[in-house]
């Protein structure tokens, strides 16, 4: 709505349960470093070994994605395509679904946890 020295103001067109989340989630990032608090994701992201895989579609397509960072339960994927959230895909060898979209490409979260063994046979 306006911008002043130091900051913005602005509004949000959103549901309250989503009003909620949004402001939960900047009080966690204005706090965790003054808290050392841990990064809020089940498992640590690591920058992996592998540096693209390729993602099929259901119907068949087929793109070589950017590994941006991964974890054992997903990972982030530098991808031109956005299929739509909750979309099925094959990550190399693994099956997972679209779980967010960014600028980048798409996060995604593999149906089952996965080793660091299972990983690199997996998606090479």
């Amino acid at each position: 709505m306006r911008a002043y020295d130091g900051g913005f103001a602005m509004t949000i067109n959103a549901t309250l349960r989503k009003k909620d989340k949004l402001a939960a989630k900047l009080t966690w990032l204005a706090n965790r470093h003054e808290l050392n608090l841990p990064e809020d994701r089940r498992h640590d992201r690591a920058t992996p070994n592998i540096t693209s895989v390729m993602v099929s579609l259901p119907d068949g397509r087929e793109y070589r994605a950017k590994v941006i960072d991964m974890s054992m339960s997903g990972a982030a994927l530098g991808l031109d395509v956005r299929p739509p959230i909750g979309s099925p895909v094959k990550v190399g060898k693994l099956r997972a679904s679209v779980v967010r979209h960014s600028d980048e490409g798409i996060a995604i979260e593999f149906v089952t946890l996965q080793t660091p063994t299972s990983l690199e046979q997996n998606l090479t």
